[in-house]
């Protein structure tokens, strides 16, 4: 991982991915109660910040310092209230060390080499609730052939079923799934997770 790269391609638009949330974690999250989430990887921030104008706590961490300079300064159009819910944190992910307390743990677009992308879910686990929800979600394995975008490097992609043998041991698979994305230049394939600590929190699953 790079984060000087991050910064220059941060830096080197207005919004990278633009400012509207993940269209799955507004399905997802919308019908959840609010409580503390956790996002890794967080870029520039706009999921954390939808999250926190929804009226979630909210910990944005990102290794790439202008991401997160971006994230505070969008952030601060918002009111005061929100602003406050909203925690950035400068670190890598890979090596972040984390305590149990969220809601929800969001992995996002976080591309990494399998022993990596493992230890951020070990991670990300560690960091829930008992009946706290991870959702990971991220370019599959057959969008190089069959989707578009994305990263063209299989190695760290990955299928729901690579998520899911990630977590098992840890925690309780909820959902894996293949889901088709809609871009400006065509469709896009994507591999979701959602999974608990303990079956306390499948009752979480919406849809």
């Amino acid at each position: 991982m790079d984060a000087t790269a991050w910064d220059n391609k941060y830096a080197a638009a207005d919004l990278v991915y633009g400012s509207p949330p993940n269209q799955a974690l507004v399905e997802y999250a919308t019908a959840l109660p609010r409580g503390r989430a956790l996002d890794l990887a967080a870029g520039e921030g706009r999921n954390a910040l939808w999250l926190a104008t929804r009226g979630w706590e909210v910990t944005a961490v990102d290794f790439s310092a202008v991401g997160l300079q971006k994230g505070r300064r969008i952030a601060e159009k918002s009111p005061k209230s929100v602003r406050d819910r909203l925690t950035w944190v400068h670190a890598d992910v890979t090596k972040l060390s984390t305590e149990p307390g969220y809601d929800l743990v969001l992995v996002l677009y976080l591309h990494l080499p399998a022993e990596q992308r493992r230890r951020v879910i070990r991670s990300a686990i560690d960091a829930l609730k008992p009946d706290g929800i991870l959702m990971i979600l991220g370019h599959h394995s057959l969008n190089i052939a069959d989707g578009v975008g994305g990263p063209q490097d299989p190695e760290i992609l990955y299928t729901p079923e690579d998520l899911a043998s990630d977590v098992d041991g840890l925690g309780v698979v909820i959902r894996a799934e293949k889901r088709l994305r809609d871009t400006d230049h065509g469709t896009a394939i994507d591999a979701l997770l959602l999974a608990s600590r303990s079956p306390l929190g499948s009752g979480n699953e919406r849809g």
